[in-house]
């Protein structure tokens, strides 16, 4: 239940759109895919749902060489794309059924009642699809890409369309799928990301230019930190300048302050020690550190 990339290259005549990438992605994980348009992240799914070829490189999933067995692959795999095709002419229960068919489920009713449960479209259900919003197509979607119980899920902008209400819904049915389930999710709405993944993928122009946790990448991208500090009492500004590793000191209110530092862990300790031998009182204590966006900015944005 995993996906493995290997120097995966494609090329649209003298573009590279994506450009010897390797990475994989276990059982368990739930993996932001980010990159800005056109920097080569749908066509890596697509080539790992076997849609495209790859120029050169291989791809795995859960074991198998998707190159050499697509229809076995595509077994493994469930793939909603950013371009949703559905027929808007079937109903929505018709059209699982006919997914479910596609796939030679067994118990075809009973799964097709159990996926309409799972992505709330029970009110929904015997519409037509082309009667239904952008969010519950994004749903139908969704069924369709979990009906034949898939070990892998390749997610590409899954909460396009969806209310914020609608967002929170899917997000919890993915967090929910993903314990068992190896989940690729690319999304433009960056907080969505954060509130779903611990791990961020950012291919821009056609390369990795970041792979790690996130956490790990909001404070890499930093040049300095914010400790963000509140006391019971007021506390002298320069005291806390002379801090070790403080490099400024901002008073946003009465008794809460702001230090930039380039060793967070070691300016807390100091707070804490101070706080011990002035007999002050914290009621806050935290570190500020880079949004999503701010990390994605920095390593995408043109010089």
């Amino acid at each position: 239940m995993s996906i493995t990339i290997n120097n995966l290259t494609k090329t649209y005549g003298i573009q590279k759109a994506v450009n010897n990438i390797s990475f994989n992605v276990n059982k368990g994980e739930i993996v932001g895919f980010l990159g800005p348009n056109g920097a080569g992240k749908s066509t890596t799914m697509k080539m790992i749902t076997g849609y495209l070829d790859a120029d050169a490189g291989s791809i795995t999933v859960s074991g198998i060489n998707v190159s050499k067995d697509k229809i076995e692959s595509t077994r493994k795999i469930g793939y909603l794309p950013e371009a949703n095709p559905l027929y808007h002419e079937m109903y929505v229960r018709e059209y699982l059924h006919f997914t479910a068919g596609i796939h030679k489920l067994k118990n075809t009713n009973e799964k097709v009642e159990a996926i309409i449960k799972t992505v709330g479209l029970v009110l929904e259900a015997n519409k037509k699809i082309g009667q239904l919003s952008k969010g519950y197509k994004q749903r139908v979607g969704l069924a369709a890409a979990l009906i034949h119980e898939p070990e892998v899920l390749i997610l590409d902008e899954p909460t396009s369309g969806l209310d914020p209400n609608q967002i929170i819904e899917i997000r919890n049915v993915i967090k929910a799928l993903a314990k068992d389930k190896t989940v690729l999710f690319s999304s433009h709405i960056l907080q969505e990301v954060e509130a779903i993944c611990d791990r961020v993928i950012i291919i821009n122009k056609g390369n990795i230019v970041a792979d790690d946790l996130l956490h790990n990448l909001q404070r890499k991208n930093s040049e300095t930190a914010l400790v963000n500090i509140e006391f019971r009492e007021d506390v002298d500004t320069n005291t806390l300048g002379s801090l070790q590793h403080v490099k400024g000191v901002n008073k946003l209110s009465p008794h809460h302050y702001q230090l930039s530092t380039t060793n967070p862990e070691s300016v807390r300790k100091q707070l804490l020690q101070l706080s011990i031998d002035r007999n002050l009182n914290i009621i806050s204590l935290q570190n500020e550190v880079n949004s999503l966006e701010d990390v994605f900015k920095g390593l995408t944005s043109s010089n």
